[in-house]
């Protein structure tokens, strides 16, 4: 069984990787922090809705009595937020060594959640096919 190819796996592996490279761009800024004229720069957040998605299947609810529900859309009319550029030195830098040291900590964070994830969800396919193959 090829885990990549089951969603949930393949939505952690893609958190995993953006994280991986988040890392990589603050510690860009971090040692760059000294440089005159280099702007801090950070990834666009993911899209969880638009992931999900597209790796969830489309289910039509059908009504067959008058008492059920009818399917509703919705119309969401949120727009993301622009980010205001940070303060800039005299140089012209713009990197902030505790909002990225911050950045730096939440990422880790969320990383250690998403291999956990992995690895529970890994260990609960290997107890179903351990139990499955015993009996």
């Amino acid at each position: 069984m090829d885990l990549n190819r089951t969603p949930l796996f393949q939505m952690i592996t893609q958190r995993m990787g953006w994280l991986t490279e988040r890392q990589r761009v603050i510690a860009q800024n971090v040692a760059n922090a000294d440089t005159p004229g280099y702007q801090a720069r950070d990834l666009r957040p993911q899209d969880f809705s638009r992931a999900l998605a597209q790796t969830r299947t489309r289910i039509v609810p059908t009504t067959t009595d008058g008492n059920h529900l009818s399917r509703s859309t919705s119309t969401s009319t949120s727009r993301p937020e622009r980010i205001r550029a940070g303060e800039t030195t005299l140089s012209g830098n713009s990197v902030q060594l505790e909002q990225e040291m911050m950045k730096a900590a939440d990422s880790a964070v969320d990383y250690q959640l998403a291999s956990n994830l992995y690895r529970r969800h890994l260990n609960l396919l290997r107890t179903v096919v351990g139990r499955g193959g015993s009996q």
